[in-house]
């Protein structure tokens, strides 16, 4: 069974000992411990630097998708559980989506090592006729009789979901050796070059840095399809752009690789998609423009007189992948979460499923390299793969990694797939029904991730409890250890550390302070049986390579307090932080102990928003 929390280093530093002059105290030890033993020869020396994990790192599997509980999988029932009631919850405003239901009707399926742990639907499919002008937009609901309850098979207009379908058909041409991804896109489309982008390749394109602008309503400027698709190819970049610069998300570029898919295969892009994904995977209910057959089990989406269409159902909301036939490299598919839970799947087993390869392992792990790293400073949401989002913490939320990848649809519909933890989370939904003006739905999103991740168990590393953070954002929680008399020059902390925060903007510190009132930031040690590194700022934050670290600070002559004070935004989080096994040594003071926070001082914690967790 695979967990977030790995305690092996810290049982080795119980063993071995540690780089400070202590070692880890046990449930049972007040007193000064022992000097630390030499390590083992044979202990590989662990690596300088930060957590990090790549693409490189990930373990893929062979799983084929089966019904089963959290039990079986080792997940947290209650929090499995819980994801119903969440969806449930955002059918009517909310304090987080006031005024207006999320959506009408939303599908949520999970799953963990190939088990489908939850799979529901909630609300409806069909519920309304029309909406009212703004300000208010109130929605014309229909009739009892003739609404449609979601189902579980609910087919879901995917919107941007479908780029991935794009995106991996497009991969299948490259490792056919049909494409280059860093050859110019106008070697395959030549009139792409036109408007400033010659230099613009495949690349650019599935990483949203060619300079090419976000949006432009073809749909709307142009009379037929063929002089839409003509002037998308032929947009010109931005004023002041280069080729992988700067990132601006773009449906016009994943227009122009679509019509690039069609030249190198000799095929329409909903052909290449069927013959090279959803024939293949058995994926009965995804494809563009579905059928009239199907209709009563597609869920409808929004109502737009402005271009004649009345309530959108049966057709691809998006005006521009309408307005083109309804086949287009950024939108127009339909789909399942049954059909989607397939794709996950492939993905999370490095490209195959049931035997039928799709993508080389190879060439999915370059597809969850981050390419925009260089980007993040200037474009905090840049992070992205080929096609795929990348850690991100916006609808992410606590199963972001630097490896998570997923994507959003317009329409309400988003896939988190992880692969440290081999699960993924789908939410199909119609938040766009009656109108997009009610707004998005990544508070939803978001909740349910939440939720999700605090199924995946963290243990305490040596049984019993740990001090956590409690779930609040935009919020500063702190966990205080009075110790028993002041430090001396010789006084040293150590404890069992975990976290996992929204990069940048969630940030755990650990300070000192002399009177209980001014603090100062602590210098850490932290070290697992295969890395180390310090901070000299007592500041972390992101990715905190979900296992138990052991660290030590030195305390500052005359310290009296030792304090973790955590601080969140006003949105996403990750998993949060854990404590535990405190204990602070002075050889110089009588008895050594200044604070034992497994047995003597246990009860002398001071905390505001952390709470004893076993998970």
């Amino acid at each position: 069974m695979r967990r977030w929390s790995v305690p092996l280093c810290v049982l080795a530093c119980l063993t071995v000992g540690v780089t400070a002059a202590f070692t880890v105290a046990g449930p049972a030890s007040t007193g000064p411990a022992a000097a630390a033993p030499v390590e083992p020869e044979t202990a590989a020396a662990p690596v300088e630097g930060p957590p990090t994990v790549s693409p490189t790192e990930i373990r893929f599997r062979r799983d084929t998708l089966r019904p089963g509980s959290a039990r079986d999988v080792g997940l947290l029932s209650e929090k499995v559980d819980a994801l119903r009631g969440i969806a449930e919850s955002y059918l009517r405003p909310t304090p987080d989506h006031q005024n207006w239901p999320a959506y009408a009707g939303a599908v949520v399926l999970a799953a963990h090592d190939g088990v489908v742990v939850q799979r529901f639907a909630v609300g409806d499919a069909v519920r309304y006729s029309a909406v009212g002008a703004p300000p208010l937009r109130i929605g014309t609901e229909l009739p009892e009789s003739e609404r449609i309850p979601a189902r579980v098979d609910t087919i879901y207009d995917l919107a941007s979901i479908s780029k991935l379908f794009t995106t991996i058909v497009l991969l299948q041409q490259v490792e056919r050796r049909r494409v280059d991804l860093d050859a110019p896109v106008a070697r395959y489309v030549p009139e792409f070059a036109e408007g400033g982008k010659a230099a613009v390749t495949v690349r650019h394109l599935l990483t949203h840095t060619s300079g090419l602008p976000a949006f432009l309503p073809f749909y709307s400027t142009h009379p037929t399809p063929e002089t839409r698709l003509a002037a998308a190819l032929t947009t010109p970049v931005t004023a002041g752009t280069a080729p992988g610069n700067q990132y601006v998300y773009s449906d016009i570029g994943l227009i122009a690789l679509g019509e690039l898919i069609g030249r190198v295969t000799g095929k329409d892009l909903a052909t290449a998609v069927r013959d090279g994904v959803t024939t293949p995977l058995g994926m009965r209910d995804t494809g563009y423009n579905p059928g009239a057959d199907k209709r009563n089990r597609i869920a409808a989406t929004e109502y737009q007189p402005y271009v004649g269409r009345g309530m959108v159902w049966g057709e691809v909301h998006d005006e521009n992948a309408w307005a083109l036939g309804g086949v287009s490299g950024h939108a127009g598919l339909f789909s399942t979460a049954d059909d989607l839970a397939i794709l996950c799947q492939m993905l999370l087993n490095g490209g195959t499923y049931r035997g039928r390869r799709i993508l080389g392992e190879a060439t999915v792990r370059q597809a969850l390299v981050n390419y925009n790293a260089d980007l993040e400073e200037r474009y905090p949401e840049s992070d992205r793969g080929l096609g795929f989002e990348l850690g991100k913490h916006l609808y992410m939320d606590a199963l972001a990694s630097p490896v998570t990848f997923g994507h959003t649809g317009f329409t309400g519909t988003s896939v988190v797939i992880d692969p440290l933890t081999h699960s993924f989370l789908i939410l199909l939904s119609n938040r766009v029904h009656p109108d997009r003006g009610w707004g998005t739905n990544t508070v939803a999103r978001r909740a349910l991730a939440r939720s999700f991740a605090d199924a995946h168990p963290v243990r305490p590393a040596l049984g019993g409890t740990a001090w956590r953070t409690e779930r609040r954002d935009n919020a500063t929680v702190t966990l205080t250890a009075p110790l028993r008399s002041a430090a001396g020059a010789a006084a040293v902390a150590s404890f069992l550390f975990w976290y996992d925060t929204e990069p940048r903007y969630d940030t755990v510190l650990v300070e000192t302070s002399p009177d209980g009132r001014n603090w100062l930031p602590a210098t850490l040690s932290l070290r697992t049986l295969h890395r180390r590194f310090a901070v000299t700022t007592g500041s972390l934050t992101g990715y905190g390579g979900r296992e138990w670290w052991h660290v030590t600070a030195p305390m500052p002559a005359g310290t009296t307090h030792l304090r973790w004070s955590y601080r969140t935004d006003t949105a996403q989080q990750g998993r949060g932080v854990y404590v535990d096994h405190v204990l602070v040594l002075d050889p110089r003071t009588t008895g050594g102990v200044l604070f034992a926070g497994e047995t003597t001082d246990a009860g002398k914690f001071v905390a505001d928003g952390w709470a004893p967790a076993t998970s």
